[in-house]
Parts: C-alpha cells; structure tokens; sequence
C-alpha cells in the first residue's frame, strides 16, 4: 500500500514504445511513442554523422543502432506502465538496460522528487520518502528477434589500444584529458555530440578549432534534447514553464552522459578505437543515503561505477572497449590549473556556461550563472586572466562579486578552498571564518572514488609525473583519513 500511495502520482504514462531503428549509413531514426489517457503522440529521435559508420543490411549495425536510441528512455521508467523496445537485442542489451533503469528511477525518485526541484508543481512537490527495493515501475518488453552475433560465439572486434576517443564538450576535462593523452603521444579523437538545441554553443568554439587542427575530431547531431524536452510535457507534475526557468539542473532526467556515449560508438567502432575517456573528477564519484535510500548524489553516468559498468558491459559485447577518466584523482580546481598553466592554447576555447551566445563567428559566455562565476573564480584564484577564455572584464568583476554573495555548487572542500585563496588575496569580501582545505590543490588517491590502477598501467607514470609538477603534494585516503603520499614511489605505477 505504502508503494502505491507513494508513487500512483508518478505513473502517468500507460505506455512508452521506441523503435525500431530506421538504419542509414550516416544517420539512424528511432520513434518514440508515448500512450497516455487513451491518445497517442509521437517523435523521432535522430543521430546523424559526417561519415558512413553503419551497414543498413548488416544486423550488428542494426542492433546498435537500438542501443544507441533505447538511451533516452531509460529515463522514465519510473513514470510508466510499460516501456516496449522493438528492434534487436541480444540479451546482454536487454540486462543492461534493465539495471541501468532500475539505477535510474532510484537516482530520480531521490534526487528529482525528495530534494528541492524547482521544476515541480502540485502533489509531486512534497511526496514522501518510501524505502523499496526497486522504485522502476515499467515493464520493460524486448520485441526482438535474436541478433546473428549472439549464435556465432566466434565474434571478436579488433580495437586498438593506442587508438583513444575522449567524449569532447569545451568543458576543462575534456580539453585536459584531450591535451593529455595527445601530449603522451596516442591517436586521440575528440568526439564532439551536438544536441540540436543551444546547449551546442558550449562545445562550438572548441569543435571549430579541433576541426581546424586535429583529422581526427569528428562531430555527432542529435535531437535528443528535443525528445527529453516533449517528454516533460507528457508529465504532469513538470510545470509547464520549464523552458523559462533558469536552472543549473536539468527537471528530470538523470541519465544523460549515456546518449551522447553510445552515439559515439560508431565511430570507435569504425576506426577500431581501444579506449573511451570520459573527463570525471573525483568528486562525481559518490556513494549516499537519503533517509535510508542508497544514491549516488545524481552522478552516476560520471562515477567511476558507471565506467567500470559500460567498460563491463562492452567485454560482455566482445566489442573490447576500455572506458575510463584519467582525471580522477583531480578536483575541480586542480584540472582548472593544470589546463590553463600547461595547454593555454586549448584552455583558451574553454566554455562551460550553458546560456552562451554567439557574436560574429565566437560564442561567448554569459558571464552570470552559476557556472561562469566558477570557472572566473578558480581562473582568478589560479593567477590566470579570465579574459583569456573570453569574459569580459565586467562579467569577472560580476562574477566575483556573485560569489561572495551566492557562492559556488562544487565539493564542500573545494568551494571553501576557493573562497579562502580569494579572500586571502582580497578579491571578495566574506565576513565569516574560511578555513583552507589543502587537501583540494593535492593529488587524492582513494581505493573508492579514485584508485590507481583505474588508469591503464602505461599511462600511469607519465600523468602523475604531470600532475605532481602542479599539485601540492598527494594525499592516500586511510581508515582515519588523509595521509601524505609520495605518488611517484608508489609500485603501481611501475
């Protein structure tokens, strides 16, 4: 009873149907049908590239192509009755979807439901925490036939490791980790995944300049904003302004690092890449309870569980795929240094605000959200000029004035760290006591958040003995806490 109680509000669809893919060389067109209340509306999802990457005949290219549009909806299984997938499957596909979305709709329930949503409306702004063992209230039906892969157990896909695709988005981890493993000497490929929406202002200045000077980049068009977008409007708990409010959140939907993923698979396939890099920090990577309900604070399509999963699940699929972050054992502010002192030619496309706009032929920052004022403070706290990566002189001023007043949403340590160097250096005027958190400018190995031997074992040596040129040391998390490490004594790196 208590179940129903809680979560009758949430079932608001009778039935979700993707696909079947319509499969093109370059582009890929899979319905989504939503029945709700006796009528029925329909979109297609879309995902096109700049080259041939799929065969129409060939039912390996089939089935991903299923893969890649079953994402979006992974999203709702918390809202409807039933979730139909037609097209091919193999039943490595149909688990993994099944635990990705009963991950999902926990992660949603806690995080979009039980904390503050300033996207809600009515009943679903105070409904009450319930602890079940699955909150995924779909059925989940595979309409398939069996994909001829799956009865020849002899498929193998030749990768190669020395190939790597880092998930690009002009963001300062991608630009790192792109800088990174090009400076170690590997086929890097910068994938770029353009939404059709506004967000793709934040990755066009970067895309334009790796375009220009890297063969290998390469850029995917998805309308998959436009399907999360006509989903919200199917339910009724979202309000119907949602488009007008200001938000670093997004209303509903928690797994979203996945659609642009598999849309850049491929690509990896066709040019036979090794390794998929995410660009992760080590604060993404957490593990909570919210009145006894298990979480991963919404970040879970960027912890490290979420790698070893994917990289996991590609064994499963023979397709030999590595996906990793090389970044983990970096905060926020740490990755920010290291970009902007060792590769300012790639720091210099950096854009991280997701109301930009476009002057000429330069997109450029808003200079007032939450996320501008971030970026501004950790550059400004770094010694490094802002106007570098395009804010004007007003907007930094704007910005650290924004920050004294509102602050900044990153880890608890790292926001503090942030305010103490600005306030130190008398560049915004907080009253309160600010301790320092050393911690945050170190190097931090955790056996949770961010092992070692989460890196492949050749690029071990040669990134720590990059990163120790910026941090302030490195740090081993121990039962009682931090303690001082030499990193590059330590025997897993050798």
């Amino acid at each position: 009873m208590e179940k129903i109680d809680t979560l009758k509000l949430l079932n608001v669809i009778n039935r979700l149907e993707i696909g079947p893919a319509n499969v093109q060389k370059r582009r890929i067109i899979a319905p989504y049908k939503v029945i709700q209340n006796g009528e029925t509306d329909s979109l297609n999802l879309e995902y096109s590239f700049e080259e041939d990457v799929f065969d129409p005949d060939d039912k390996m290219s089939i089935n991903l192509a299923n893969i890649i549009t079953a994402q979006v909806a992974l999203n709702y299984g918390l809202f409807c009755d039933e979730i139909i997938f037609y097209g091919i499957f193999d039943k490595v596909d149909q688990k993994f979807i099944n635990d990705m979305a009963a991950n999902t709709a926990r992660e949603i329930f806690v995080k979009k439901f039980l904390e503050h949503n300033p996207f809600l409306q009515s009943e679903a702004t105070a409904i009450p925490p319930v602890k079940l063992d699955r909150y995924l209230q779909a059925k989940l039906v595979f309409n398939t036939e069996t994909p001829l892969y799956e009865v020849d157990k002899s498929f193998n896909r030749d990768v190669d490791r020395s190939r790597c695709a880092i998930l690009s988005s002009g963001g300062k981890d991608s630009l790192l980790s792109y800088s990174l493993m090009k400076e170690l000497g590997y086929e890097t490929h910068p994938i770029f995944i353009n939404e059709s929406g506004r967000h793709w202002f934040t990755a066009l200045n970067a895309y334009r300049y790796f375009r220009n000077n890297y063969p290998e980049t390469a850029r995917v068009w998805t309308n998959s904003d436009r399907i999360f977008s006509w989903m919200l409007r199917h339910l009724p708990f979202v309000r119907k302004d949602f488009a007008r409010l200001r938000s670093d959140e997004y209303p509903i939907r928690l797994w979203t690092v996945a659609v642009f993923l598999f849309g850049a698979l491929p690509l990896l396939q066709k040019r036979g890449i090794g390794r998929i890099i995410i660009g992760d920090e080590y604060d993404t990577t957490r593990r909570l309870s919210h009145r006894g309900i298990t979480h991963y604070g919404g970040l879970y399509d960027q912890s490290r569980y979420f790698d070893n999963a994917l990289t996991h699940y590609f064994a499963r699929k023979k397709w030999n795929i590595h996906q990793f972050s090389i970044i983990r054992s970096l905060s926020e502010m740490l990755i920010e240094k290291i970009l902007a002192k060792r590769y300012p030619e790639h720091q210099k496309y950096q854009m991280s605000c997701h109301a930009a706009h476009i002057q000429g032929e330069h997109v450029y920052p808003c200079g007032y959200c939450e996320k501008c004022r971030r970026i501004v403070g950790m550059l400004t706290a770094m010694r490094v000029d802002p106007r570098h990566c395009g804010y004007t002189q007003q907007q930094i001023d704007n910005c650290l004035d924004t920050i004294a007043k509102k602050g900044v949403y990153q880890e608890s340590a790292g926001a503090q760290h942030l305010y103490f160097l600005l306030k130190t250096r008398g560049l915004i005027n907080v009253k309160k006591n600010i301790q320092p958190h050393h911690e945050i400018m170190k190097i931090r190995i955790d056996p949770e958040r961010s092992p070692i031997d989460e890196i492949p074992q050749e690029l071990r040596k040669s990134l720590f003995e990059i990163f120790v040129q910026y941090a302030e040391g490195s740090l081993i998390k121990e039962e009682r806490g931090w303690k001082d490490f030499d990193i590059l004594s330590s025997p897993e790196l050798s």
